[in-house]
């Protein structure tokens, strides 16, 4: 026999098998694919703060310039002093003026804390609030598959097209 051709075809074959045993390794790592059926986007509500700001007429009492209402006591004590000294004889007239001067004083300092009450200016100014409300945010991809025959679900974080890999019947998502 010819040695030189048993070897040959010896290591023909050898390249032959390891071809073969290659392809159907290949073939059977391959990986499958899932049927990608729907990939509908999630949505959530997500809090949102705004600032809601507008003009606004304010309205403020100016300060006093005799807060202790000293100029209409004493105004208002003297008015009823002499409307007090008029009024009836001896010492009636003298119960009537201390009587005149202490209401007069009194209805004087009234006068006056009306009178500054009533002093006052406005001006614009602009007021804002905090405002909370929502707004639609996507989280994600509800995605329904079909696997074996049997249709699925699954939260994704992408969407992942027509279809996902499949390796040892389970699928394969990236991170």
């Amino acid at each position: 026999m010819n040695t030189p051709l048993i070897v040959g075809g010896v290591v023909t074959g050898i390249v032959l098998a390891t071809a073969g045993a290659t392809a159907a390794y290949q073939y059977s790592t391959q990986p499958e694919y899932a049927e990608v059926l729907s990939a509908t986007p999630a949505m959530k509500s997500v809090p949102v703060s705004r600032q809601e700001c507008r003009d606004e007429v304010v309205t403020y009492k100016r300060d006093p310039k005799d807060p202790n209402k000293i100029f209409g006591t004493i105004a208002g004590a003297v008015v009823g002093g002499v409307i007090g000294n008029q009024i009836g004889g001896g010492s009636g007239k003298k119960a009537a003026t201390v009587g005149g001067t202490v209401a007069g004083g009194y209805a004087g300092n009234r006068i006056q804390n009306a009178m500054q009450d009533k002093d006052t200016y406005q001006t614009t100014e602009q007021i804002c609030k905090t405002v909370q409300s929502t707004k639609k945010q996507q989280a994600g991809y509800n995605v329904v598959y079909r696997l074996d025959g049997q249709e699925q679900k699954l939260h994704m974080d992408y969407d992942p097209g027509n279809r996902i890999p499949v390796t040892d019947g389970k699928l394969v998502l990236r991170e």
